[in-house]
């Protein structure tokens, strides 16, 4: 939720890598050790198939939805998005002691397992600035950028490592949603503010300020680059759910204009980010953003250099035969990330 050493034009490189990444997608693909192919965080709490008994009980309508796969074995319709929705409310009130959640029609209702995911690689990334100990409690707080409707991250960071959030979102009616869950959850009470991003064309600006700073963000980017491609990009996984052409766009995990698409995708997204984040250098610890693409990370790489950070990190992720990762950055030496944890973080480090 970006200065090479000839300083380009930023225009015309960004729309010279656009035009460029499909073509150089094979030929640019870094090269990094696969996350063990479909394995999940080995702390995360989904391992292997879902236990349908257990989540029935907590969420009974979740029944009706349980079909037989090829394989004769009971599974969900994950093609219907009520059916994901439910599975959703199911595993937050199993695993993340959630006694309400909901969001309105038509908005992102994402795959837990894989947010999840993202949140125990960056504890991960605090955990190597922190002497391989894994920060924990409310001292702890991360920006949610682009927090949707659904709050997911702040929900399992603050469950599982005891953060504060602070998610923010340019929709008003997700602000409100994600403000609805927060606060019929007593665990969340304390733990999550919520702000709207007055500027639709800034990403940290406006929300981040150095009077607070912040030890983390995170942010699962619009992937598309228009209303187009996001339909283009439904029907392909409606076909490939139901192993037959779809040629209806039904939106099984949700997702309204923003949440699934702006303008330039992903690629343009973060660049931007990066960029704002260099006005933050001191006020983070640990910048991050979910990349989709594999294609992409030669690009946002070279802006990262522009930038002028000082640590790098790309994190494969891997659930299903989906694969993603996390590029995580930040300006500071290894002794300002000492002094920061020290001061900051109460330690007696």
């Amino acid at each position: 939720m970006s200065e090479f050493h000839k300083k380009p034009n930023r225009q015309s490189n960004f729309a010279q890598a656009m035009k460029k990444q499909g073509e150089k997608a094979k030929k640019n693909k870094p090269k990094t050790k696969k996350q063990g192919g479909n394995k999940l965080h080995p702390r995360n709490k989904h391992q292997g198939k879902y236990n349908l008994e257990k989540l029935t009980k907590v969420c009974p309508g979740l029944s009706k939805h349980i079909v037989l796969n090829v394989r004769n074995e009971q599974t969900i319709d994950f093609s219907n998005p009520e059916a994901v929705k439910l599975l959703n409310s199911a595993l937050l009130k199993q695993y993340y002691n959630l006694s309400y959640w909901d969001i309105p029609e038509g908005y992102l209702c994402p795959p837990i397992p894989g947010r999840a995911d993202y949140i125990h690689y960056m504890a991960d990334v605090l955990a190597e600035s922190n002497d391989g100990k894994i920060p924990e409690g409310a001292q702890i707080t991360c920006l949610d950028v682009g927090t949707g409707a659904n709050c997911i991250y702040p929900i399992i960071g603050a469950n599982t490592y005891g953060w504060s959030f602070v998610g923010s979102d340019i929709d008003k009616q997700s602000i409100a949603s994600a403000r609805k869950i927060v606060e019929k959850n007593l665990c969340l009470n304390e733990k999550v503010e919520l702000k709207l991003q007055p500027n639709t064309k800034n990403i940290l600006q406006g929300i981040l300020s150095h009077e607070k700073p912040v030890d983390l963000t995170i942010c699962n980017p619009p992937f598309h680059a228009s209303l187009q491609a996001a339909q283009e990009g439904t029907l392909r996984k409606l076909s490939n759910l139901n192993k037959k052409k779809a040629s209806k766009v039904v939106l099984n995990f949700g997702g309204k204009g923003n949440e699934l698409w702006c303008e330039g995708g992903e690629l343009k997204f973060i660049s931007n980010m990066i960029r704002e984040s260099k006005a933050f250098a001191k006020s983070c610890l640990w910048f991050s953003s979910l990349v989709s693409k594999s294609s992409h990370l030669k690009f946002i790489n070279e802006e990262l250099d522009k930038a002028g950070i000082a640590n790098v990190k790309t994190i494969p992720m891997g659930q299903g035969n989906k694969a993603s990762r996390v590029v995580a950055w930040t300006f500071l030496s290894q002794e300002e990330q000492k002094e920061w944890i020290q001061t900051k973080w109460n330690t007696d480090g």
